[in-house]
């Protein structure tokens, strides 16, 4: 940890930081509502579809990538399923585990999704890089 003390221009810095970063959570939260789901099912189809596993994700698996308890897990995919965003089923290796597909409708809401994310991510990074050269 650094000893030299923070000064007032990496507050200022920082404090804009964090206020990009909201501005694009809220920019993707309200993109979401828009396409007719919740933010936390968007980033549930999201993070089934980009899994880096060659298999489909668990349930357990989405939890940790989520940052969720357990039995949050289970009742935000048990939603996005009743809105025809995933499927799951048992894992024929491991019976006590589900593992989580993403619908048609699912990816075909992602890809909508996304398109406009990266749009908006292409706008953050041109921010990002100006914020972050101030902290040098």
């Amino acid at each position: 940890m650094s000893s030299r003390p923070i000064s007032r221009r990496e507050y200022v810095t920082l404090a804009e930081f964090r206020h990009a970063l909201r501005v694009f959570q809220r920019f993707s939260e309200d993109a979401a509502r828009s396409a007719g789901v919740t933010p936390a099912q968007h980033q549930l189809v999201l993070a089934v579809k980009g899994w880096p596993g060659s298999d489909s994700p668990s349930v357990s698996d989405m939890a940790d990538r989520l940052q969720l308890r357990n039995h949050s897990t289970v009742e935000l995919v048990r939603r996005a399923e009743q809105a025809g965003l995933v499927t799951t089923h048992v894992d024929p290796e491991d019976h006590r585990r589900q593992l989580i597909d993403v619908t048609e409708r699912g990816n075909a809401l992602l890809a909508s999704l996304s398109a406009l994310h990266r749009d908006e991510l292409r706008r953050f990074r041109a921010e990002m890089n100006d914020i972050l050269a101030e902290l040098g």
